[in-house]
């Protein structure tokens, strides 16, 4: 796919969602369900199954996905699909290109070993190998306007309202 396109496969959506903005809200959404035989959840992709389990460092198998790898997972697929779509809007030369997120975690938190030690990732690096010639302030650029555009990033970087509930 060129820029051309891509630009007009989005330009009639964007127009609609100029028009009508709550065209543009949409509920996305995950659904798993607890399995009765081991501490692991399967979780409805829309592609397959996949089974979340316990991480290594908190007892689990290893044979379960990890939630947390599965997040760093959706940033990686989310920042690579970005950049790709913004180096083809911007007709950025792009030969290969690999995307990899690394996140920071003490599970002393998660276990509630130590109550100074946080649940969750205290850090989380994504970094991006460009196989371009392109000059440095084109990727600067095009990795500015990944990071903007990317939900996945934005959604970690930028809190969104959490609510939880229970229902029987």
């Amino acid at each position: 796919m060129d820029a051309t396109e891509l630009k007009a496969m989005q330009a009639p959506l964007k127009q609609a969602y100029r028009d009508d903005a709550s065209q543009a809200l949409i509920t996305l959404k995950a659904r798993g369900s607890i399995d009765d035989q081991s501490v692991a959840c399967k979780v409805e992709t829309g592609r397959a199954l996949a089974v979340a389990g316990l991480h290594p460092a908190t007892g689990g198998s290893g044979l379960e996905l990890c939630s947390g790898d599965m997040l760093l997972e959706a940033l990686v697929a989310c920042a690579g699909v970005t950049l790709k779509a913004v180096a083809t809007a911007l007709e950025f030369k792009l030969g290969a290109a690999t995307v990899e997120a690394q996140g920071d975690l003490d599970f002393r938190g998660t276990l509630g070993v130590a109550k100074d030690a946080p649940v969750g990732f205290r850090a989380i690096r994504l970094n991006f190998s460009l196989d371009t010639d392109e000059p440095q302030e084109r990727i600067d650029s095009l990795l500015k306007l990944t990071e903007r555009y990317c939900v996945v990033f934005q959604t970690i970087n930028q809190k969104p309202e959490l609510t939880v509930s229970a229902w029987r």
